[in-house]
C-alpha cells in the first residue's frame, strides 16, 4: 500500500495504510460499498482515497470554500457520484446523515477544535450502523510541548503544558468510550517520522520505506505513542444499554 501514497509524508502513509486494513476488515464479505463520513474533510485529500477504493463519502465541512475545492477535486478525479459535500459541521450530523446510516465516520484533526468534543463523539455514534467503526486522529499536548521548548519557545511550551483543553491518550481514551465506543486499536504517528529530515528520506527510496516500517513497529508502544504528534484510535460502537 505504501507505493500508492509514495508522493504523501512518511506519516500520512502510514495512517492511510492504518485506515485501509480496518477498512477492508470492516468491507470483507459485503457486496456494497461502505458508507463513510468524512467530518471535517476539506478539500477533499481523503475522500478522494476512499473513493478510489469504492467507498461513498460523504463530506462535512463548515467552510463553502472547501466545499468548493473539493466539488473540482472531485471532478477532476472522475468521482463524481462516489463524493459529496454538506455545509455543517458535527454537531449537524443527526440532521445530514441520520442516526444509523454510516459504516464509518473519519475524524482527523477536528476534535480539537469543536465545543463540546463529547457532543461530538455521541453524535458520531449515533450516525453509525450497528458494528460501525470510528478513524479518529487528535493532537497530543506532550508532542506540541516538547517541539515549542526544543525549539526555545519556553514559556510557550508551559502555557501550553497548562491547558487543561490539550489532549492526551488517556483523555481521548475516557471521552471515546464514554461515547459509546470500544477501542479496537491506538496507535502513535509521527512519533519518529515526523522528527526525521525530508531531505534524509527522499535522497533514498530505501530510507522511507526503512522509516515507514519502523513507524509501524513503534507505532503502539506506549513510550512512543505518547510522546507522538498525533494519535489515531480505531473504536467500534456499541449497542445502547436496553
Amino acid at each position: 500500500m505504501a507505493e500508492r501514497w509514495r508522493r504523501k509524508s512518511v506519516s500520512q502513509t502510514f495512517l492511510l495504510d492504518l485506515l485501509d486494513a480496518e477498512l477492508d476488515r470492516l468491507a470483507l464479505g459485503d457486496t456494497r460499498p461502505l458508507d463513510v463520513v468524512d467530518v471535517g474533510g476539506g478539500t477533499g485529500g481523503l475522500a478522494t482515497a476512499l473513493a478510489a477504493q469504492g467507498h461513498q463519502v460523504t463530506v462535512i465541512d463548515p467552510s463553502p470554500d472547501a466545499l468548493a475545492s473539493l466539488e473540482r477535486r472531485t471532478a477532476d478525479a472522475g468521482q463524481k457520484g462516489r463524493i459529496r459535500g454538506v455545509q455543517g459541521d458535527a454537531a449537524d450530523l443527526a440532521q445530514i446523515i441520520g442516526a444509523h446510516r454510516a459504516d464509518v465516520v473519519v475524524c482527523h484533526r477536528v476534535l480539537e477544535v469543536v465545543d463540546s468534543p463529547a457532543d461530538a463523539l455521541a453524535a458520531m455514534a449515533d450516525v453509525l450502523r450497528p458494528g460501525g467503526v470510528l478513524s479518529l486522529l487528535v493532537s497530543q499536548r506532550h508532542a506540541l510541548v516538547l517541539t515549542q521548548a526544543l525549539a526555545g519557545h519556553i514559556a510557550l511550551a508551559r502555557r501550553t503544558w497548562a491547558e487543561q483543553s490539550r489532549f492526551d491518550e488517556q483523555r481521548v481514551i475516557t471521552l471515546v468510550e464514554q461515547a459509546r465506543f470500544a477501542v479496537l486499536a491506538r496507535h502513535g504517528v509521527g512519533a519518529i517520522a515526523d522528527h526525521v529530515p525530508e531531505s534524509l528520506v527522499e535522497a533514498d527510496p530505501q530510507n522511507s520505506a526503512e522509516l515507514l516500517a519502523l513507524e509501524a513497529e513503534i507505532s503502539q508502544d506506549p513510550a512512543f505513542r505518547a510522546l507522538a504528534p498525533q494519535l489515531h484510535v480505531f473504536a467500534q460502537v456499541q449497542s445502547r444499554p436496553r
